[in-house]
């Protein structure tokens, strides 16, 4: 088993029947322009409406020229934590991490370990699916369930930062509307699982995390 520890953590957001999103985009200084910092994560219904779509963004600000060079990086875990019972303590974890042109995908499993140490839960259940290319179409797969992909996409954060900084300047009161997307022609490197409910809490409310972990 390896160990692993928190370089990053993007905050706890509550899951219901409703779209939530927690966004970060080059706001942590220690991790800031590397492949550890996380964008943005997204919890959502899925398609089909039994499931639970987790979406983490990596690697930000990647434009169309960088992102066919741009790849996830072999040590750094990805790890979705799951709290079933309301104490903020993850009772599950999904955990994601690269090896060449495939991103594995562990759990979800109760974790060996909680808090800002992890070991890869390897005797978990274990998907994989092929890194998809830059401009290619998504490469889905499918185990136990669950759906996985892995691969850069558009960035779908929109934020005015020009307008933001003349708010918080005191130059303006409010947003433009539909205001400048900053992010736009911006790329993102994706990892995106979905889970039936019935393996996360079934019908409960959840609360659910990200962190990227370093290898020690």
């Amino acid at each position: 088993m390896k160990r692993v520890t928190t370089i990053l953590g993007i905050s706890i957001v509550l899951i219901g029947s409703f779209f939530l999103i927690a966004a970060d985009h080059i706001d942590a200084p220690a991790v800031q322009g590397t492949t550890s910092d996380i964008t943005d994560f997204y919890a959502f219904q899925g398609a089909n409406t039994n499931a639970i779509a987790f979406v983490v963004n990596t690697q930000g600000l990647l434009s169309p020229t960088a992102t066919s060079a741009a790849s996830f990086d072999e040590n750094t875990l990805i790890e979705i934590n799951i709290d079933t019972t309301g104490d903020n303590i993850e009772d599950l974890v999904i955990q994601a991490i690269p090896r060449g042109d495939k991103m594995y995908f562990f759990g979800p499993v109760a974790p060996s370990a909680t808090g800002l140490n992890s070991v890869i839960e390897t005797s978990a259940t274990t998907s994989s699916v092929d890194i998809t290319p830059y401009g290619s179409n998504a490469i889905v797969e499918t185990n136990n369930g669950m759906q996985f992909f892995a691969g850069p996409r558009d960035d779908p954060f929109f934020m005015d930062f020009a307008q933001y900084g003349e708010i918080i300047a005191g130059n303006a009161t409010s947003f433009n509307d539909p205001g400048t997307d900053t992010f736009a022609g911006s790329n993102v490197l994706s990892i995106v699982v979905e889970v039936p409910k019935s393996q996360i809490g079934g019908s409960g409310t959840i609360n659910v995390w990200v962190e990227a972990k370093g290898k020690q």
